[in-house]
């Protein structure tokens, strides 16, 4: 595996591999990885020819009381889960590699990122769509890997994808979870104890909520109360939402049919966690 630091020499690497035919899969992340971000570098290490995986907290998805400082950073531990699940490029740029003047050029895909966490987080989608598109432009893959964990995510960047008419396939990976049920997260390290056992309760709101769906229920409020009288039993959690919505532009339901996604995002302590079941 080979840890690569300059947009330039990244391109003129995977020239070379292209010319030769091979299809290239992208995983971009934020490092902190763990069996979670391993999942998706192994379906990219079993579709693909060459897999690239991008390091790179960006600062323009954080907002300025957000945890963009503190976030886990821990190269060598990165490099170790990429090369043990297949890859074979790192791509860790510095900011200024990234941003080398102050970014005036946005991508923002209304809609889709405007409820749920784009309420929460104002101007968090655009941040993620602006730098996943530089990130597209630079490794110019033929398939990139994202976790249905961030499912609002995965919406936003496949309606990019969509709108903007780029070649590249998007591929779904199911989420990863703990035995309890809780999804791996970057975040989840920063859970005291006492925080980490009661932060599996959002998973089991989620299958309330959606055990109720799958019984026959289609009145949207109805099941949304079924996974929140869970959440709110449990004092140490503030609730951010617990929604019900369609699967695609991530809108709110007053009636379901599936397929549609039951959300939610917890506050506790100090960390913010999020979670979705697809109901199909």
């Amino acid at each position: 595996m080979r840890v690569v630091h300059s947009a330039k020499e990244l391109r003129e690497l995977l020239q070379i591999q292209k010319k030769s035919g091979q299809t290239v899969g992208f995983v971009p992340t934020m490092g902190a990885l763990h069996a979670g971000h391993a999942r998706l570098i192994e379906n990219a290490r079993i579709e693909c020819g060459i897999v690239v995986v991008s390091i790179f907290v960006n600062p323009l998805q954080f907002a300025p009381n957000e945890d963009f400082t503190r976030y886990p950073r821990n190269a060598e531990q990165d490099f170790e889960i990429s090369s043990n699940s297949g890859a074979d490029l790192v791509f860790l740029p510095s900011t200024e590699e990234m941003y080398p003047a102050p970014q005036l050029t946005f991508v923002e895909v209304t809609r889709v990122g405007d409820y749920l966490c784009g309420a929460s987080r104002p101007g968090h989608f655009r941040g993620v769509a602006t730098i996943v598109l530089k990130l597209f432009n630079i490794v110019q893959p033929d398939r990139a890997y994202f976790g249905e964990k961030d499912a609002q995510q995965l919406a936003v960047i496949k309606r990019m994808v969509r709108d903007m008419n780029l070649p590249i396939t998007i591929v779904e990976v199911q989420t990863v979870r703990e035995s309890d049920g809780l999804a791996m997260s970057s975040r989840n390290r920063y859970l005291k104890p006492a925080e980490r056992k009661a932060a599996p309760a959002l998973y089991r709101a989620l299958e309330a909520a959606a055990k109720l769906a799958k019984s026959g229920e289609r009145d949207a409020r109805k099941i949304r109360d079924a996974g929140l009288v869970l959440l709110r039993a449990e004092l140490s959690i503030r609730v951010d939402y617990f929604e019900v919505v369609d699967n695609e532009e991530m809108q709110p339901l007053q009636v379901v049919q599936p397929p549609f996604r039951i959300a939610g995002a917890i506050w506790i302590g100090t960390t913010r966690l999020i979670d979705n079941v697809l109901v199909s």
